[in-house]
C-alpha cells in the first residue's frame, strides 16, 4: 500500500455510526483487534457498495470507478485518484461521505498488522471487480445461478473475509476454515437474499431486478409485471420463491453460528444479531404486499429486543436455534 503521512481527517468509528447504527452495534462489541480489522473492512466495502449503488453514475463510471477503487487498494493508483472523482456527489448521504474520506480508511487499512491487510484487500478488491462486471452484465438476473453469482460477488465474499479475520483471532475457528468458508458463503448469501426481498421496489425503482427471470416466468410474469397491482397473486408466488431460497440461505448461516466456539460470545453475537434481524424481516416480508410497494423492516424495538433475548441465548446452539426459528413465524 502507498503510504500516507497526514492524520486522519476524521475517525473510522464516526464514519462506521454514519452508515449503519445496526452493524455498529455488532461491531463495536467485538474485541480489540477483531473489532479494528472488522470496522475497516466495513468501510472499505460501503466504498464498493457507494459507487455500485449510486444513481448520478451510470453504469460505465460505476465499472471504470470500482476498478480505480481496486487499483488503489493495490497499491496501483493513488487513493486521490478515486475521491477526486467523487468530489462532486452529494457528502450528504452518509455512503458518499465515506466514499469521500476513502483516504482515511486507507490510513486505518495500513495501520493493521499485515496478515489482516493481506485478508482485508485481496477480499474487498475481489468484490469490487466482481461488481464491476455485474454493472458492464445489466440490470437483470436470467436465472438462480445468476442471482448466486450477483449477491456471491457482493455478499458471499464478505462471509469468506470474516471466516479469514476470525481464523487469524482464533485457533479453534482456522482448526474449522474449510467448513466455515463454505457456509461463510452461505450466511453472505442469507442476508442479501433478504436484502433483495426488502429492497425489490427501490431497485426496481433504480432500474435493477435481482429477481431471476425464471422465478417469473414460473408464475406467469415477466420482470416488469412484479410490481403492477394487476398481477399482485403472481407477484406474490415469486415473493414465495424468494423466501424459500433466502430461508434455505438462513439456515445454513445458523449451521455457520453452530460452528463458532461458545466461548467466542462477541464472535457468535457479531454474526447472531444481523442473521436474526434478517430472520425476522423475511417473516415480515412472506406474503405482504406491501413488499412490493416499499421496504420492509423491523423497528428499533424489534432489534433492541432481539438484541437482548439473544444475548442471554447465545452460549447454547439449540436455544438460539430455537428463537431463530420464533422469529420466522409471523
Amino acid at each position: 500500500m502507498q503510504s500516507l503521512h497526514k492524520e486522519p481527517s476524521v475517525n473510522h468509528y464516526e464514519m462506521l455510526h454514519k452508515v449503519s447504527r445496526t452493524f455498529a452495534l455488532s461491531i463495536e462489541q467485538l474485541p480489540g483487534m477483531l473489532r479494528e480489522a472488522i470496522t475497516v473492512a466495513y468501510l472499505l466495502f460501503r466504498v464498493s457498495d457507494c459507487i455500485e449503488d449510486h444513481d448520478m453514475l451510470d453504469a460505465a463510471d460505476k465499472a471504470r470507478l470500482l476498478r480505480l477503487w481496486a487499483d488503489v487498494l493495490k497499491s496501483l493508483a493513488p487513493v486521490s485518484a478515486l475521491t477526486c472523482e467523487l468530489s462532486s456527489l452529494d457528502g450528504a448521504d452518509p455512503e458518499v461521505y465515506v466514499a469521500q474520506h476513502a483516504d482515511t480508511i486507507i490510513q486505518q487499512l495500513q495501520a493493521l498488522p499485515e496478515a489482516h491487510q493481506r485478508i482485508l484487500i485481496n477480499h474487498v478488491v475481489d468484490t469490487s471487480l466482481g461488481m464491476a462486471r455485474w454493472q458492464e452484465h445489466g440490470p437483470f438476473v436470467r436465472d438462480e445461478a445468476e442471482m448466486d453469482d450477483y449477491m456471491h460477488e457482493v455478499a458471499g465474499r464478505v462471509g469468506w473475509l470474516l471466516t479469514d479475520v476470525f481464523a487469524l483471532h482464533s485457533p479453534a475457528i482456522a482448526a474449522q476454515s474449510d467448513k466455515l468458508m463454505g457456509l461463510g458463503r452461505e450466511f453472505g448469501l442469507a442476508l442479501q437474499t433478504v436484502n433483495i426481498i426488502r429492497g425489490m421496489r427501490k431497485d426496481f425503482e433504480r432500474g435493477w431486478i435481482f429477481v431471476p427471470e425464471t422465478f417469473c416466468r414460473d408464475a406467469g410474469l415477466d420482470s416488469v409485471q412484479l410490481f403492477d397491482p394487476a398481477h399482485e397473486p403472481a407477484a406474490l408466488q415469486v415473493l414465495g420463491m424468494l423466501a424459500g431460497k433466502a430461508r434455505r440461505h438462513l439456515d445454513n448461516g445458523i449451521d455457520y453460528i453452530r460452528l463458532l466456539p461458545r466461548r467466542l460470545r462477541s464472535v457468535r453475537l457479531f454474526c447472531i444479531w444481523p442473521l436474526l434481524f434478517a430472520g425476522r424481516t423475511l417473516a415480515l416480508s412472506l406474503s405482504n404486499p406491501d413488499v412490493l410497494r416499499t421496504e420492509a423492516k423491523i423497528t428499533r424495538a424489534e432489534v433492541q429486543r432481539i438484541v437482548g433475548i439473544s444475548g442471554m441465548l447465545c452460549w447454547s446452539n439449540a436455544l438460539i436455534d430455537f428463537y431463530y426459528k420464533s422469529l420466522l413465524r409471523k
